[in-house]
């Protein structure tokens, strides 16, 4: 099972320096976010309604930059599932060289339980009288 997510470099994903000598390229963060979102839609067709996958681990290579209007393609194909475990080998390209590779890891999960897990953990961040 595989997946593909393509991007173009513009403004709202590329770097941004505080001095104008360092060309814009795609940063870091927007690649390994698009490299997630194919991984996820690899496995989505198997997913029931009650469930999702989040991600829980990443390891990536950022190997080569990609200016500003030049487009990525983003891949992850599955590799190994574990019970709900799914681990992936993720990869980017721009058209002229592999810009990224990579593991990537999700785990699918249970959209209800979740949610509970987080609402508990929300109730137990706000603050309420002081004892002591």
């Amino acid at each position: 099972m595989s997946a593909e997510e393509r991007l173009v470099v513009g403004p709202s994903n590329r770097i941004v320096f505080a001095d104008d000598r360092m060309p814009a390229v795609l940063s870091t963060p927007w690649l390994v976010a698009h490299l997630e979102y194919a991984a996820r839609r690899a496995i989505e067709p198997c997913l029931t309604a009650d469930e999702r996958s989040v991600g829980t681990f990443l390891e990536v290579e950022h190997l080569a930059p990609v200016p500003e209007g030049m487009t990525v393609t983003c891949r992850a194909r599955v590799i190994l599932s574990d019970g709900p475990v799914v681990t992936f080998q993720v990869e980017a390209h721009d058209g002229l060289e592999v810009v990224a590779k990579g593991l990537h890891r999700r785990r699918v999960i249970d959209v209800d339980r979740f949610a509970r897990r987080v609402a508990r953990k929300q109730a137990a961040d706000t603050p309420g009288p002081r004892r002591g």
